[in-house]
């Protein structure tokens, strides 16, 4: 197909903006000529999520990227790591196959850690040889974000063999170290990790780019870090992207990359400078084949109105036009189930804790961040048992094993505000057990139940209340209408915070409570572990 587009050309790699029109061949930018045009709307590349588990927002990729297209988004570098603790290589490859189903250029990288760690229970494991053979595919782009530092630091034969394989076959690596500072921090950078998207200050942002990394400033929605890191863009855009990380549907629905860049140009920051860090440096950074308004690229772009509100007025992809004025143009697509999801219902006995002392650890949450604290707290037990205590704030946390039958994991949380009710779910970072937290036993084991009756789901439950969101596809997405699915999360989100929850994301934030790899204090199926030591500790101090 051939045709022209007409308008205010915002050509990012020159920094310039001019009037003119582009010609478009077979989805191929043919010519771009300078003339006086009529139309005042601006033409620019489209934007770039540079890092993001699509299987966070519940959907498979090819819903994914239905909504995305509507804000401006034409690619996104993904990291399959959800699906592949679940289902190992053959996830990886059901993430991409759905993907090419859909006009969107998703980058696909080989999960780095799976598992995470060996202090929890996956359903897969990605050892050197599979990741060598997910290296000869074409469609993988980079070796998704190396989690295991201290693996790095302590030169673990698997972690190197791993990031050697990643040089031989010319991949860039992500990184993931969080708090990493000094020497440490150079030795990972050394290894060859060029990016990190966990900087939670400025300073450690500044340092970890004075070392030659690349900053993505995440903004997800649960770990929010934009407000903090985006002042660094004034000087430093070409070594920042922007990423989502891991975002729910409704958010998804409600905005992506557009939003950040709309927020960053509010902040100060030059639109041109913006532009650059959402649309050339990951087209730069990881060789995508993604278009930046040049004569011979792929016809990927966006049209607005402004450059201030940048409402979306069309995406196109490849030439294709895939969203218009807030609607998808791509159709749906059906897609076949697969799972790994194996346990038993569980009975509320099972999650009893008899008190052995009544000081305890407790994982302390803060909203918006991923980090934890731990903090030694009192609790007054009931006939030798300790529960939740609403009058503290203090709940029971509870996570099982999705793959095998096995006891129960208990501790406690503090922080959600929940006063009734408890919620569940089989999203649970990284190994994606079953986690989940409430005020008393007998609604924290029935919304585990729910979720095991689905093979995989969020829900939420409470004496007049049993909701579910079915998550059938590897208990972490699921292939209906990304809109269907948002209005069903979010009727969960709600009920939550009528029940008193003070997060703003809490079923993200309850799935990050295991992800070991987080200081301070997390848990696993295992048990409670101290993320900073990397160890198991004790419930009771």
């Amino acid at each position: 197909m051939t045709f022209s587009i007409e308008g205010n050309i915002v050509d990012v790699l020159n920094q310039v903006i001019f009037k003119g029109v582009i010609s478009i061949d077979n989805g191929i930018i043919k010519s771009i000529v300078k003339k006086e045009v009529s139309s005042d709307n601006y033409i620019l590349p489209g934007f770039i999520d540079s890092h993001v588990h699509v299987e966070s927002s519940m959907l498979i990729p090819s819903e994914f990227a239905r909504l995305a297209v509507i804000h401006g988004t034409v690619a996104a570098v993904s990291d399959p790591h959800e699906i592949g603790n679940v289902l190992g290589i053959e996830g990886v490859k059901f993430m991409i196959e759905n993907g090419k189903k859909v006009p969107f250029k998703f980058y696909f990288g080989v999960p780095s850690c799976v598992p995470a760690t060996k202090f929890e229970t996956a359903g897969a494991v990605i050892g050197v040889k599979e990741v060598e053979e997910l290296f000869q595919m074409d469609e993988i782009v980079y070796l998704a974000e190396m989690m295991d530092f201290p693996g790095v630091l302590s030169n673990d034969e698997t972690v190197m063999k791993k990031i050697q394989l990643a040089h031989k076959y010319k991949k860039v690596i992500d990184g993931h170290a969080p708090g990493l500072r000094g020497e440490d921090a150079g030795k990972y950078v050394a290894a060859g990790i060029t990016t990190d998207h966990e900087c939670y200050s400025e300073d450690e942002a500044l340092e970890r780019i004075q070392l030659g990394m690349k900053i993505l400033i995440r903004e997800g929605s649960a770990a929010k870090n934009f407000d903090v890191l985006i002042g660094l863009m004034h000087e430093h855009y070409a070594d920042m992207m922007l990423c989502s990380d891991d975002k729910h549907p409704n958010d998804l629905i409600a905005g992506h990359i557009n939003e950040l860049v709309k927020r960053a140009i509010k902040k100060g920051i030059k639109p041109m400078h913006v532009f650059q860090a959402a649309c050339v440096n990951p087209v730069k950074h990881y060789g995508m084949n993604v278009g930046l308004l040049q004569v011979n690229d792929p016809a990927d772009f966006i049209v607005t109105d402004n450059l201030t509100d940048l409402t979306i007025l069309e995406t196109y992809i490849n030439g294709e036009l895939v969203a218009k004025k807030g609607k998808c143009l791509i159709p749906p697509v059906k897609e076949k189930i697969v799972n790994n999801f194996n346990c038993s219902k569980i009975s509320e006995k099972e999650i009893e804790v008899s008190a052995k002392s009544n000081k305890i650890r407790v994982i302390t949450v803060e909203d918006g961040q991923l980090v934890t604290q731990e903090l030694i707290a009192e609790i007054t037990p009931k006939n030798n048992h300790i529960y939740s205590d609403t009058s503290k704030d203090i709940l029971k946390i509870v996570v099982v094993n999705r793959y095998n039958d096995s006891p129960p994991s208990i501790a406690f949380v503090k922080n959600f505000g929940l006063k009734d009710g408890a919620m569940a779910s089989s999203v649970a970072h990284d190994s994606h057990n079953i986690i989940a937290a409430g005020v008393s036993d007998a609604d924290i084991t029935a919304a585990i139940n729910l979720v095991i009756e689905h093979k995989g789901g969020i829900s939420a439950v409470n004496k007049e209340f049993q909701g579910v969101l079915p998550l059938p596809v590897a208990g972490l997405m699921s292939a209906d209408d990304g809109y269907t699915v948002a209005e069903k999360y979010e009727l969960l989100d709600k009920k939550i915070k009528t029940w008193g929850c003070l997060l703003q994301a809490p079923y993200m934030t309850l799935s990050f409570l295991s992800l070991l790899v987080i200081p301070d204090l997390k848990i696993s199926d295992k048990g409670l572990f101290d993320g900073k030591e990397f160890k198991f500790v004790s419930l009771f101090v």
